[in-house]
């Protein structure tokens, strides 16, 4: 039997121009399940082939199972980002977790196999003719049975397949308006068959699509997509927790999970402000090439009468002493690395008053601003340590002391007292340094004791970089005080695509610029 499998993948894979794929296996598993797919490898069910093989050739089954694979591998979803986002469609019209899932896997498949069958000779057709149906398969099979003109014994639902048909499946860019639309047609039977079998949820008999077909480095850079694209973290948190279990005790992600055993939960809103902060990431710096002072021979010149004998070489003048023969080192100075240039360590100020957007609820510019100023600091193997206040006199304050912990910065940033606005100076000074520390203030201004701040930072020597969320008379005061300082850089957020253009721009000036 492996000889077999192993003699169609040979095929398979030559139709479809040698994908990066590993050689398929054979399981044990549940017999209406054709194939599974986990990190990247194939697998087929041996119940599946053995209950199809009555009805069509065991090889044209394998081989058809093997096409539809490879086919989702290669066009759709191709990779996890195009998944979630596909997923993410269905659910904006299905609003149900199970209703979602289930229609954007038959999207994925009727685009997969659509696009096999278009460019591919395939046992495909002949597979979903003979295939046992369950009530919502007679629907896709009507469907493919018109997008492909070929009789695979489907009768019925001539309304709905002649309204789906007309969807362009092969057009990527129209992926997700065609899945709402085709979600939306197909609600009504989703929600019935729902109904009828009273909770219980056959499987597609051509596979389910989970997240462990996907490497931890693709579903680390879906999340980091997911994340640009959603709107709200609460639209992040809503697909996250929809796929949590799959996706919660990865490396990396481990740290984020809150509870104990069964009830550990991700904390989605932690982990969507690092996704959306990873899409700025400044590159490390190298160190630079300094001047020894020091000469070496460089390469040939002819050597003139009129020039010095000591650089003469013998070696590549045959012995002799003649001008445009002779010749002559030129020398130039030479580089080393020199002294590495240091990343001061910075601290981070952030205002999480109540008139600071909710990070839970909407996205918030200071947690995304601080984040992005804090990880280019760590990247660059610096240590941030964090003052978060709102009425730092009622307690409303939070302190992370230096640390290059990327998890206890987030936390400490993300936290939300929604209280007055009162920071107190002393809780700055005690983050002071002798090495002078950058400091990143992200606020809207509206702090009660400001003056008191701005003599702070009048008679600081700390490069300053004041980051405020919108305008006010407030921010016109500090603007105006802070007009002469030159260690102090002001800048206005407006829009989500300000945060890395000014924090991070201005990080880049600090970090490239002499540290001494």
């Amino acid at each position: 039997m492996d000889e077999t499998l192993n003699g169609i993948w040979d095929r398979v894979r030559r139709r479809h121009l040698f994908p990066e794929l590993p050689a398929p296996r054979y399981v044990r598993g549940e017999s209406r399940v054709g194939l599974d797919i986990k990190d990247k490898r194939i697998s087929i069910s041996q119940d599946f082939v053995e209950q199809m093989s009555g009805k069509l050739n065991a090889e044209k089954v394998i081989e058809g199972l093997l096409d539809h694979a490879v086919s989702h591998y290669l066009y759709c979803p191709w990779d996890l980002s195009t998944h979630l986002k596909l997923y993410s469609e269905a659910k904006r019209v299905l609003k149900d977790k199970k209703l979602a899932r289930k229609g954007a896997d038959y999207f994925m498949d009727v685009v997969a196999d659509t696009f096999c069958v278009s460019h591919k000779e395939t046992p495909l057709p002949s597979l979903y003719r003979h295939l046992d149906k369950g009530f919502f398969d007679h629907v896709i099979h009507a469907l493919l049975q018109r997008i492909w003109g070929m009789d695979l014994g489907a009768k019925g639902h001539g309304d709905i397949s002649r309204k789906l048909s007309r969807l362009p499946y092969l057009d990527r860019t129209s992926w997700p308006k065609s899945i709402r639309q085709f979600c939306g047609a197909l609600q009504p039977l989703l929600e019935m068959e729902k109904a009828y079998l009273a909770g219980s949820d056959p499987p597609n008999p051509m596979g389910r699509h989970t997240l462990g077909q996907y490497s931890s480095e693709e579903i680390e850079e879906g999340l980091k997509e997911l994340a640009i694209d959603a709107d709200t973290p609460g639209e992040f948190k809503d697909i996250i927790h929809d796929f949590e279990d799959e996706i919660r005790d990865l490396p990396g992600l481990s740290q984020l999970a809150i509870g104990i055993g069964a009830g550990r939960s991700l904390d989605a809103n932690l982990l969507y402000y690092m996704k959306l902060a990873e899409n700025y990431a400044l590159p490390i710096r190298r160190k630079p090439m300094e001047k020894n002072g020091a000469l070496y021979p460089h390469h040939h010149h002819p050597w003139e009468s009129s020039q010095p004998y000591q650089d003469v070489d013998p070696w590549t003048s045959f012995g002799k002493i003649l001008p445009g023969i002779t010749q002559t080192w030129q020398r130039h100075e030479g580089e080393v690395f020199g002294r590495e240039e240091g990343v001061p360590d910075c601290i981070l100020i952030i205002d999480s008053s109540a008139s600071m957007t909710n990070p839970k609820q909407e996205l918030s510019y200071a947690v995304l601003g601080a984040a992005c100023a804090g990880d280019a600091y760590l990247r660059n193997n610096a240590r941030v340590a964090v003052y978060n206040f709102s009425d730092a006199d009622a307690g409303g304050r939070k302190i992370l002391h230096y640390g290059q912990s990327r998890m206890e910065m987030y936390r400490a940033i993300c936290h939300y007292f929604g209280g007055g606005t009162r920071l107190r100076v002393e809780s700055i000074e005690s983050l002071q340094k002798d090495n002078r520390p950058d400091i990143f203030l992200i606020t809207d201004m509206q702090i009660t004791n400001l003056q008191m701040l701005i003599q702070y930072f009048n008679d600081s020597k700390n490069r300053v970089t004041a980051v405020h969320v919108g305008d006010n008379v407030h921010v016109q005061k500090f603007r105006r005080s802070m007009n002469l300082n030159k260690n102090v850089g002001i800048y206005a957020v407006e829009q989500k695509s300000d945060i890395p253009r000014i924090v991070l721009g201005k990080i880049q000036e600090f970090l490239y610029s002499d540290q001494s």
